[in-house]
């Protein structure tokens, strides 16, 4: 009798972990970009953003952490292709642009991940010192260069989502700046999107 009460709490404590790992699988998943109102078409590929700037939406997409308190603002890019062509996205490049007119351009996820390390302390004469605790930098979470965008090529009627890195802080009036987009077979590049990140 022991053994089968064993043998059921094994299982039941299996069945809890199984559970638990579904729900925390690391999947993140946007809605339609119809549900985006901060779009634009151009050759029928259409462009959707939407910056991440609360801590409620960024523990959405990234745990426990919020890039924000670190300075860096992720902006979610959504790109539909609704032609019968594929897309290149190999050489996208995208800015953020702030009220005052100051372009940021994006930092590489591999970069974000070093930007929270703890700062050594300097010696007068400029030498560095170890630090006295070792702190794990938070931006090294696994999700910031998961979830960056890393399509190159977008087949037709296809939608792909990741996100962009920007050392700055949303203000209203911005504008998120994206080009390079180009058809595939026919070298044809995308005319430029420019699309307000004020959210309506």
């Amino acid at each position: 009798m022991r053994t089968i009460s064993i043998c059921w709490l094994v299982f039941m404590a299996s069945a809890v972990s199984l559970a638990d790992s579904k729900k925390s699988d690391g999947r993140f998943s946007p809605g339609p970009i119809a549900s985006y109102p901060a779009k634009q078409t151009n050759d029928n590929v259409t462009v959707a953003v939407a910056a991440y700037d609360t801590e409620e939406l960024a523990h959405t997409a990234f745990g426990k952490l919020d890039p924000n308190q670190y300075g860096v603002l992720p902006v979610l890019v959504i790109i539909q292709n609704d032609t019968d062509e594929a897309v290149k996205l190999d050489r996208l490049e995208v800015q953020y642009t702030g009220v005052d007119g100051r372009h940021v351009d994006a930092t590489p996820a591999s970069d974000v991940q070093v930007l929270g390390g703890p700062e050594r302390p300097r010696m007068p004469n400029g030498s560095p010192l170890p630090p006295l605790k070792k702190r794990k930098n938070p931006l090294s979470a696994f999700e910031i260069e998961g979830r960056s965008f890393a399509v190159k090529l977008l087949p037709p009627h296809e939608s792909a989502n990741g996100f962009f890195y920007f050392q700055t802080s949303y203000r209203p009036g911005s504008k998120f700046y994206l080009t390079g987009a180009k058809f595939a077979a026919s070298g044809k590049d995308i005319f430029y999107f420019e699309i307000p990140l004020d959210k309506k």
